[in-house]
């Protein structure tokens, strides 16, 4: 539907109504633009996405419990609706809960005890909910995980699966196919557009178990240290000046910052011979 709904164009001969009828698209659902989340919805979200990338492990009534201790009455309802929108997962073990509609397009956790010994051997993706002064966006990334090294980045205002696919076409398009990509069982990742593409290009797919945010744990620290290090410190106040600040911040992490995890290396100094 919403694809039918982009090829309308109010600059057209044909009216509005006339282009609606022979798409066989409602008028109604062209004109109709949702409504944001309220000044202090997304203020509770600030608050709770700052709480999760100090206490991962803080469910629903924990963060609950948080926000009282800030003076913020908000229900159970309410916190579980706004970080089900913000994509955030408190990190525990939980029985597998997937749609069976989906369980088709589970696959298998590959990294387990898997020594990685090269660039492109094994990539994460991974997608995150960035704060802004005035709404927020979504953040999705890939990292090569032998060299910390951002593969391929962008931002989007929606969750739609085709977001995730042109970030991994592109990052492949720079930097060749790796051999694995990681990712959660997110509705993105466990779709016929995402499982379908990497099978064709022969690249293996692996994702963590269910509740298991820690088999994707280098994407996460990834998160971390964006988010501490500019997010939070230079909120943006439009998508624009995110991308713009994302930029910077991305070519510094991969080309100037030193990882104790590769030894104090840089990213790109590790990752350019198979680049």
């Amino acid at each position: 539907m919403k694809e039918l709904q982009g090829y309308i164009n109010e600059n057209e001969k044909l009216s509005i109504r006339r282009q609606c009828c022979l798409l066989g698209v409602n008028r109604s659902c062209f004109y109709y633009k949702p409504k944001g989340e309220s000044v202090e919805n997304l203020e509770i979200m600030l608050f709770m996405d700052k709480r999760h990338t100090d206490k991962p492990t803080h469910g629903i009534l924990q963060m609950q419990d948080y926000l009282m201790t800030l003076g913020l009455e908000v229900n159970y309802k309410r916190v579980k609706r706004l970080l089900r929108k913000m994509r955030i997962m408190a990190i525990y073990p939980m029985r597998n809960l997937s749609k069976l509609g989906k369980a088709k397009y589970i696959r298998p956790y590959l990294l387990r005890n898997l020594a990685i010994t090269r660039s492109n051997q094994v990539w994460e993706i991974d997608i995150t909910y960035i704060p802004m002064r005035r709404g927020f966006m979504y953040l999705t990334a890939i990292i090569d995980v032998y060299s910390r090294y951002v593969v391929g980045w962008d931002i989007f205002n929606t969750l739609d699966a085709e977001n995730s696919l042109n970030v991994t076409t592109d990052a492949i398009a720079r930097n060749g196919k790796p051999e694995i990509i990681n990712s959660d069982q997110g509705s993105q990742f466990t779709s016929a557009l995402w499982t379908e593409y990497l099978e064709h290009e022969t690249i293996q797919i692996s994702m963590d178990g269910k509740g298991r945010a820690l088999d994707n744990i280098y994407i996460e620290r990834f998160w971390r240290t964006c988010k501490r290090d500019y997010v939070y410190l230079y909120p943006s106040s439009d998508g624009y000046e995110l991308f713009k600040g994302l930029s910077g911040f991305m070519d510094e992490y991969n080309h100037e910052k030193r990882h104790q995890g590769i030894g104090r290396c840089i990213p790109f100094d590790l990752y350019s011979p198979a680049a």
